[in-house]
């Protein structure tokens, strides 16, 4: 048998690594959850006994559920993902609201004026009325068709025939475990509402397999513009079977581009790129090529780069790009977690410049993992491109 080549098996350790430092730390954030909701208020039975049961059946199912995804069909993918990906959303909304009461209980010293446990029942009553309601605005928030924000952009490369040109930018769908072909229809409608004029679909579209989702999909097929309907990977598309997403992609007359360049509107127009996710498969490597995508084009053309993560606009910037239009970060998506993602990721939602290029990072339109948002609204963006005062 061959050898297994050693960057393979660095990526697996990698992943494996990774795979058991979230088990422990979510672990641990359940354990914490169980304490202050369960244990330190004394829970008579057979609430207790629930609690005890339920939360770490929660936490392994969310990893579970995370596995099935890709061997379940519909309705039984959305039978099991419903209930683990609420509980994702419950379980940070409520470990947040617990670290808050506990950070401001030690600030006023409540701990030595009270009794235990009437702090204890003080404390899980406080918290769990306060993570309720606001998981159901954010449910109410991710679920939604998100709607349509219109974004302004300047460029002083754009060609004057074409100012006020239209492009309806979606990204980060995540058609799959929650959202299927009724949320596909309406985003579609709404899409062909703005009578765009390009429409770009900036990575993310599925989780699941092409022969579990694809009915779910079908209805992208009535995407409508004038200067077509072009697509880029994003991370999730590749661990959803890339090729067979691609092949269907075609079918339904959405053009995927591949680190690579086309032109829009002939000699008067622009030119459009694309290019791979930048994580790619992860037992293969990447695939993106700003340098191939951007190769041989005239500079007195402006040029529009879709890249599914935000940070090719280092790349993209430095390769003289006038906008690369992006997804990924779904703009933090609930409330603090955006803050973490700020932390780590330079470019997050909204426009960015870089001498003379410009990003714009879209909110996304749908989400993963809970079926909420939380000060992190989904988004249609119309992008309405001018040629900046000479």
């Amino acid at each position: 048998m061959p050898a297994t080549s050693p960057r393979p098996r660095t990526r697996s350790l990698a992943a494996l690594a990774v795979l058991l430092t979230a088990l422990a730390s979510v672990g641990a954030a359940h354990f914490y959850l169980v304490k202050r909701f369960v244990l330190d208020p004394a829970l008579p039975e057979p609430w207790r006994t629930l609690g005890l049961t339920l939360v770490p059946v929660a936490f392994l199912g969310m990893f579970v559920q995370l596995a099935l995804e890709r061997a379940l069909r519909p309705p039984w993918l959305r039978i099991v993902s419903w209930p683990f990906a609420l509980w994702m959303g419950l379980f940070w909304l409520g470990f947040v609201a617990l670290g808050l009461s506990d950070f401001a209980l030690s600030l006023m010293g409540a701990a030595s004026s009270a009794e235990p446990l009437e702090l204890a029942r003080g404390r899980a009553l406080a918290a769990g009325g306060l993570t309720l309601p606001i998981a159901a605005l954010a449910l109410r928030s991710g679920l939604r068709v998100p709607r349509v924000k219109r974004v302004e952009l300047a460029l002083a490369n754009w060609p004057r025939s074409l100012d006020g040109f239209r492009i309806a930018q979606i990204s980060d769908i995540h058609i799959g475990p929650i959202l299927g072909r009724r949320f596909a229809a309406a985003l579609v409608a709404r899409v062909n509402s703005l009578a765009p004029q390009l429409v770009a679909v900036t990575g993310d579209l599925v989780d699941g397999a092409v022969d579990k989702i694809a009915d779910d999909v079908a209805p992208f097929a009535d995407l409508r513009a004038e200067h077509g309907v072009f697509f880029v990977t994003g991370n999730h598309d590749f661990y959803s079977g890339v090729d067979g997403w691609l092949a269907k992609l075609r079918a339904l007359g959405i053009r995927a581009l591949r680190n690579e360049r086309v032109a829009i509107g002939g000699d008067e127009g622009f030119d459009l790129a694309g290019v791979d996710d930048h994580r790619g498969d992860w037992s293969k490597g990447s695939t993106e090529d700003v340098g191939a995508a951007v190769a041989g084009r005239d500079p007195q053309r402006a040029l529009i780069l879709l890249a599914h993560d935000p940070t090719t606009f280092l790349k993209a910037a430095q390769a003289g790009v006038d906008l690369q239009l992006s997804g990924h970060t779904h703009g933090g998506q609930i409330f603090p977690f955006s803050l973490l993602v700020r932390a780590v990721m330079p470019f997050v939602a909204g426009v960015y410049r870089r001498g003379a290029s410009t990003l714009y990072v879209s909110r996304g339109c749908g989400f993963w993992g809970p079926p909420m948002r939380l000060l992190a609204p989904s988004e249609i963006t119309e992008i309405v491109i001018r040629r900046a005062p000479d």
